[in-house]
């Protein structure tokens, strides 16, 4: 079963760009040690965050057949921080696709301030090879119902 970060999918432009949402509870285990007393969402996970967007972005285009994967990261930036409560409103765009190589821009919010920017490239594999379409279609159904 995948980490799914992302609560729910708010627009998305096929092969070009996609919005989505994380509301940040401080029941998400990963406030138990980061931080205990000053809880902080760690920024690799708001950059996962940013990923499993633009993943989504590259399965609808490829019909759930596929399944986009980092490969590498050119830029990533820290501007703010992310506490329980907050809601992260995250945009990704597709800005180039070169021979299998898809690079995006990513940027998350908070309360209409940039917490985070990032480039990053993703390439494709099967999506045979870590989950079934039909579950990866049942999912993004569920992710752009509410």
């Amino acid at each position: 079963m995948r980490f799914l970060l992302v609560d729910r999918i708010t627009a998305i432009e096929t092969g070009k760009r996609a919005s989505a949402v994380k509301s940040v509870s401080l029941t998400e285990d990963f406030f138990e040690h980061h931080f205990p007393d000053h809880p902080i969402m760690p920024g690799v996970l708001i950059t996962e965050c940013m990923v499993q967007l633009a993943d989504w972005l590259l399965r609808e285009q490829r019909n759930f057949e596929s399944v986009g994967l980092p490969s590498a990261f050119e830029s990533v930036k820290f501007h703010n921080l992310v506490r329980p409560g907050d809601q992260l409103v995250l945009d990704v765009e597709l800005t180039s696709n070169d021979d299998g190589k898809y690079q995006f821009k990513g940027q998350a919010t908070c309360n209409q301030q940039v917490v985070a920017v990032a480039r990053f490239t993703m390439h494709l594999i099967p999506a045979e090879d870590l989950q079934p379409a039909e579950e990866s279609r049942r999912l993004f159904a569920i992710l752009r119902s509410y």
